[in-house]
């Protein structure tokens, strides 16, 4: 599980920066702690469905769109 968690938030982190929102104002739009979103970016934190929506949502894109495919969490 600890893999999904990175890899969702390694995908926030490159969807919020080619939308050339910052942590703070994605944060702030979200209704989120500022230093929770930065532990969600790590993949230090269980994201609930609800945030992905609202992260999605202020970002313009699917939730889908931010979920890692199976592939990705595969162990090398």
């Amino acid at each position: 599980m600890d893999q999904l968690a990175k890899a969702l938030g390694t995908r926030i982190r490159t969807q919020r920066k080619s939308c050339r929102i910052s942590q703070d104002a994605l944060a702030l739009a979200c209704s989120i702690d500022r230093s929770y979103m930065g532990r969600i970016e790590r993949g230090e934190v269980n994201l609930t469905v609800e945030k992905l929506y609202r992260i999605a949502s202020v970002l313009a894109c699917d939730p889908a769109a931010l979920l890692p495919q199976v592939t990705e969490l595969q162990a090398d």
